[in-house]
């Protein structure tokens, strides 16, 4: 261990998110930041979570247009861990000027300098989470005065690139991310990957989450190993009404040193820095593990909890 005091780099009491989201209900509100320069002076990133339980009102939520000055990735998760892929809601997202209609877990890819908004609740069925992720700045107070800057021109919105965004929206996860050992009480045989370069060409992101329903066992069965890029490991519970209660307890290795996670948080892991093993303590309820890779655009690249090293290695 080296005299680095890795909890520094946990966030488990979010900050209020930028967006004007405390005038809605039927969600979070105001939303919960896990992850800007603010909380976590390295971080180039800017991490915004909301649990959505019904239409959104009033709507739509996302009420403008504007083109941000950096990548996006926005995330829709489906809150049934027994059937992840369904939303629990149909939803339009309007991009350059085209409707995308969103009805499944998934995720939409977008480019900087690209025109988005609204985005509006059609029909609701089942609490599911909406994640945004912002690549490239985590300083909130610049994102603040990009989003407000660019909200007087909403009007002005159009196509105009005359790309087809259908290629940057994710309808269906990738089941690649393989454990060396089947893993019971934890969704397999693999998670669902959510965006990679495979999924949306150029993303350069890799974005895995598999949900736990139940003391993983073995556990733990992510062990120690390290990576030649930044990682954000966030874990949430499925409590919509109490958006920070994790469901459960887990001891989060870095560098040796054991950082305790028992709430909604997301921990910043830097380059190379060895992390794991992960070992569950408690479990109330399920929950969602998801690792967040900017850079790392294949599996190859991201390889989430070591899995791919440690089969190479150990030839199973």
């Amino acid at each position: 261990m080296d005299n680095i005091d890795y909890s520094r780099y946990l966030v488990s009491n979010p900050a209020a998110g930028h967006l004007r989201t405390y005038q809605n209900r039927n969600c979070t509100s105001p939303s919960l930041v896990y992850m800007s320069s603010r909380q976590i002076p390295e971080a180039r990133y800017y991490i915004e979570f909301s649990w959505i339980w019904g239409i959104p009102y009033p709507e739509p939520s996302v009420n403008l247009a504007f083109s941000s000055e950096y990548s996006q990735v926005f995330l829709f998760i489906g809150g049934d861990c027994f059937n992840p892929e369904e939303l629990g809601a149909e939803i339009d997202l309007r991009i350059d000027g085209q409707t995308l209609k969103i009805n499944s877990t998934g995720a939409i890819f977008i480019p900087r300098g690209v025109k988005y908004g609204p985005l509006f609740w059609r029909t609701y069925r089942k609490p599911h989470v909406l994640l945004k992720i912002i690549l490239g700045n985590g300083e909130e107070a610049k994102i603040s005065s990009v989003l407000w800057k660019n909200e007087s021109n909403n009007s002005q919105a159009g196509c105009l690139s005359g790309a087809n965004y259908e290629n940057y929206l994710v309808r269906k996860p990738a089941y690649e991310v393989i454990a060396g050992t089947p893993v019971k009480n934890r969704q397999g045989p693999s998670s669902m990957t959510l965006m990679s370069n495979n999924l949306v060409p150029g993303s350069n992101i890799y974005i895995e989450g598999g949900w736990v329903w139940g003391m993983p066992d073995p556990n733990p069965h992510i062990f120690e190993h390290s990576h030649d890029y930044e990682e954000i490991v966030l874990h949430f519970g499925t409590n919509h009404e109490n958006p920070e209660e994790l469901g459960g307890e887990i001891e989060f290795y870095v560098e040796g040193q054991a950082i305790v996670l028992n709430q909604t948080s997301a921990i910043y892991v830097p380059a190379g820095k060895k992390h794991g093993p992960l070992i569950w303590k408690k479990y109330h309820f399920p929950h969602l593990e998801m690792a967040i890779m900017p850079g790392a655009g294949t599996l190859a690249e991201a390889d989430p909890g070591g899995h791919q090293k440690k089969i190479k290695k150990e030839g199973y």
